[in-house]
């Protein structure tokens, strides 16, 4: 995964507002009225990283996407290495040998945290104050509340505004959970241009189906 060059700092003074967009091969559409999607999709994500501030160590490895490393291991390397400077120092034979972990996600951890954009962004965030350690229980209470927590969502098609990696950080921010594969224990789908077989399943299997438009009214419902 590659990180790109800032892209938030037309809409946000502050220095941290300048860091999470991820590039992902994906044209973007220029139009006349986009300006307005564009400030309000930075605003949400500016909104997501901030909330993001305390919400720990497992919470932020879960939001940055990395390779193969879902909710499970996130939560399994932030309870072993605690804080993300260990974690970054750690070699693949140490990464492998934390339980559940094996050389797989080793390997895509270990390259994660070699790229420069990568090591460049998670220092903006630090910079930005958001928590690089392992929350521990006592410090629980001061989280902020998650409106989608324990929802499922699956991503499919081309958004108007965002990519795939800034949507899966922002529902991923508010407590949500991004999987691959539509199921009915998916709670929305979110669905862009093309969307393809994920959008059919959905329909068959009643699941609500929302647009880039509907996904920011539930992150700002959050608010």
């Amino acid at each position: 995964m590659v990180w790109a060059q800032p892209w938030l700092s037309n809409w946000c003074p502050a220095a941290w507002c300048t860091t999470l967009r991820v590039s992902t091969g994906s044209k973007r559409r220029n139009s006349p009225n986009s300006s307005g999607w564009q400030k309000k999709s930075a605003s949400n994500l500016v909104q997501a990283i901030a909330q993001s501030r305390q919400r720990g160590l497992a919470r932020l490895l879960f939001g940055l996407g990395i390779r193969h490393v879902g909710e499970r291991g996130a939560a399994l390397l932030s309870r072993r290495y605690r804080t993300i400077t260990a974690l970054a120092a750690a070699s693949a034979e140490e990464l492998a040998a934390t339980n559940e972990i094996g050389p797989v996600i080793a390997e895509s951890v270990l390259q994660f945290f070699a790229n420069a954009e990568n090591q460049h962004t998670i220092a903006r965030l630090r910079d930005a104050g958001v928590s690089m350690e392992e929350i521990t229980p006592d410090d629980t209470s001061t989280a902020s509340p998650q409106i989608l927590a324990g929802k499922v969502f699956v991503l499919t098609g081309t958004l108007p505004h965002l990519t795939r990696q800034e949507a899966q950080t922002l529902i991923t921010a508010a407590g949500g959970r991004v999987t691959s594969s539509v199921t009915r224990k998916t709670d929305y789908v979110v669905a862009g241009t093309d969307p393809g077989s994920k959008y059919e399943q959905a329909q068959r299997l009643a699941i609500p189906i929302l647009t880039e438009e509907d996904l920011d009214k539930l992150l700002r419902a959050e608010s």
